[in-house]
C-alpha cells in the first residue's frame, strides 16, 4: 500500500490546530522605506552557515579583533518586521501558527515563501535588511554589556556555507577550506569567539548535550532510510553565537526598561531520576537540582564513552523537561534557563520561522528608536502562553511525521528484534527509540517497570504508517 506523505502531513497539521495555508499577498510598501535609518554595512564580508537545502536564512556573521584582543562580533538577523506590519493578515497567520513546521516531506512556512525564502531571507549575494546585534567578547568569554548594541543595517551575505563542509574543515580537513582567504580569516575569528563564549558558558554550568535526530530519506516518494543528524563543530559555532545573541538582546531590553518574552527552562522536576541515572555511572549528584554538578557528570561521560553519549544526552534532555515562553518585565526577577545556565535568555534569532522572535524584533526596533513598546504586558503574556502551546503542538506534529516515515520504513521488519532506549513514560504509555535504525514507538507488551534511560531489547510487533504508530514488545 502506498501513502501520500504530503497529504498525511496536512491532515496531521489540521488535527493539531494549525492552518497549513496562509495569505500569500504581501502588503505593498507604498512610499514607506523599510530601511529608513539603516546603516550601510553591505561591504563587510558577511557569511552564513546553514543546511545545504535551507532557503529561509535568518543569520549572518562578521567579526574583527580589536587591539586589546577583544573580538567585536556582529550578528545580522533578517529584518522581518520591516515587511510584516503588526496586525496585518500575514502577521495574524504567523501569530496563529507561531512557527514554521518541518514535516520531512514539506515545510509549512510561518510566513509566505515570497518573504521567508526571498525578500527577508539573507540569501547569498542578496542585499537585505537586518537587525544587528553587536557584542564585544573578551578573552575570558564574557561579553562587555555596556558596549552591546542592536540596530538596523543594510547587509549582503557574501557566502552561504554548509554545516558539514565548515565542520569538516574546522576539524582539520583542508580540502574543505573556503576558497576565499578573507572568508578563511573570518571563520577562524568566528570560531575563536565562539570557543571563548562556550568556555565561559561551561564554567558557569551550561550542559554540553548532544542529541541526535532521525530524518527520513525519501527516493521516488518512498522512505528508503532514516538518517541521523549529528552535531559538529560548525553547528556548535552557530549555536554558541545564537545563545550569546539571545542573552545579549535579553539584557539589552531589560536595561532599557522594556518588557519582553523570555525563554525559560525551570529546574527539572525529575531530578531524582537524573540522580539515579548518574549513580548507575558511579557518580553521586546532590539531592537538589545543581547544574554545575550535572555539567561535570555530563562532561565526564562525554570523555569516557563518546559513542554512547548521544543516548545519555537524549535521556537527560527528556528529564530536563520542555522550555516555555513567559512575560518578563524589566523589574521582574530573572527565571533563567537551567540547561544553558544563564539568567537572561530569549529567542530573537529566527524571525522568519518563529513568531516570538518576530515580536522580539519589533520591541528591539522600538528600543532603538526610543519609542514605546508596540506590545502591552497583557499582549506579551497572551503571546507567550500561545507560543508555548503551539510549540508543544508543533513538536508533536514533527514527531508524528517522523513516526509516519519510520513506520513506512519499518513495516517490512515486523517480527525482528532490536536494541532500544526508553525515551518517555506516562501513566499508561511507555516509549522507546531503536538504536539502529533510529525509529521510535510505543512499548505495548511487558513495559512494566521501565523508565527513561533504560536500555532494553524489543520486538517490532505492528505498524500503522498512516497514523505513525509503531508497536514494540519488550523481550524478557
Amino acid at each position: 500500500m502506498s501513502f501520500d506523505m504530503v497529504q498525511i502531513a496536512r491532515r496531521v497539521l489540521v488535527e493539531a490546530g494549525f492552518e497549513p495555508d496562509g495569505p500569500h499577498e504581501i502588503a505593498p510598501l507604498g512610499n514607506r522605506d523599510p530601511g529608513a535609518g539603516a546603516i550601510d554595512l553591505r561591504e563587510l564580508p558577511w557569511s552564513s552557515i546553514d543546511n545545504a537545502e535551507s532557503k529561509d536564512l535568518d543569520q549572518i556573521e562578521w567579526a574583527e579583533k580589536l587591539g586589546d584582543g577583544t573580538i567585536r562580533m556582529l550578528l545580522g538577523i533578517a529584518d522581518v518586521a520591516a515587511y510584516v506590519p503588526k496586525g496585518s493578515p500575514i502577521d495574524q497567520h504567523a501569530e496563529t501558527n507561531t512557527t514554521s513546521l518541518y514535516t520531512g516531506v514539506r515545510t509549512f512556512h510561518m510566513l509566505p515563501k515570497a518573504l521567508s525564502t526571498q525578500r527577508t531571507s539573507l540569501l547569498e549575494n542578496g542585499e537585505r535588511l537586518a537587525m544587528i546585534t553587536e557584542m564585544h567578547v573578551r578573552h575570558d568569554g564574557t561579553v562587555i554589556e555596556e558596549l552591546t548594541k542592536v540596530f538596523p543595517a543594510r547587509v549582503k551575505n557574501h557566502a552561504k556555507l554548509v554545516y558539514e563542509e565548515v565542520g569538516a574543515w574546522l576539524d582539520g580537513d583542508e580540502s574543505r577550506a573556503p576558497a576565499s582567504a578573507t572568508l578563511v580569516a573570518q571563520l577562524r575569528l568566528h570560531d575563536e569567539a565562539t570557543r571563548r563564549l562556550r568556555k565561559r558558558r561551561i564554567e558557569c554550568g551550561a550542559l554540553e548535550l548532544e542529541t541526535i535526530e532521525a530524518r527520513p530519506v525519501a527516493k521516488d516518494g518512498k522512505v528508503v532510510d532514516l538518517e541521523l543528524m549529528h552535531k559538529n563543530r560548525a553547528r556548535d559555532l552557530v549555536e554558541d553565537l545564537m545563545v550569546a545573541a539571545n542573552t545579549a538582546t535579553a539584557k539589552f531590553l531589560e536595561q532599557r526598561g522594556f518588557s519582553s518574552i523570555r525563554r525559560v527552562v525551570q529546574a527539572p522536576s525529575r531530578w531524582p531520576r537524573i540522580v539515579e541515572i548518574a549513580r548507575g555511572f558511579g557518580t553521586e549528584l546532590p539531592d537538589k537540582p545543581d547544574v554545575f554538578a550535572l555539567g561535570h557528570f555530563v562532561a565526564a561521560q562525554r570523555r569516557a564513552a563518546p559513542d554512547a553519549f548521544a543516548d545519555l544526552s537524549l535521556t537527560i534532555v527528556k528529564l530536563l523537561g520542555a522550555g516555555e515562553y513567559v512575560l518578563q518585565r524589566a523589574t521582574d526577577p530573572d527565571r533563567g534557563h537551567f540547561g544553558l545556565a544563564v539568567d537572561d535568555y530569549m529567542h530573537s534569532t529566527a524571525p522568519n520561522r518563529r513568531f516570538a522572535d518576530l515580536v522580539t524584533q519589533r520591541i528591539l526596533k522600538a528600543a532603538w528608536l526610543r519609542h514605546e513598546s508596540p506590545y502591552s504586558d497583557d499582549e506579551l503574556m497572551h503571546i507567550a502562553a500561545h507560543c508555548t502551546e503551539r510549540e508543544n503542538a508543533a513538536n508533536k506534529v514533527e514527531r508524528t511525521m517522523r513516526k509516519v516515515a519510520a513506520a513506512m520504513f519499518m513495516t517490512p521488519r515486523i517480527g525482528q528484534t532490536f536494541d532500544a532506549i526508553i525515551t518517555g513514560t506516562k501513566a499508561h504509555a511507555t516509549y522507546a527509540r531503536l538504536l539502529r535504525p533510529p525509529a521510535e514507538g510505543r512499548v505495548v507488551e511487558n513495559e512494566q517497570g521501565l523508565d527513561v534511560g533504560d536500555k532494553v531489547r524489543v520486538k517490532l510487533v505492528a505498524t500503522e504508517p498512516e497514523k505513525g504508530h509503531i508497536d514494540f514488545a519488550r523481550v524478557p
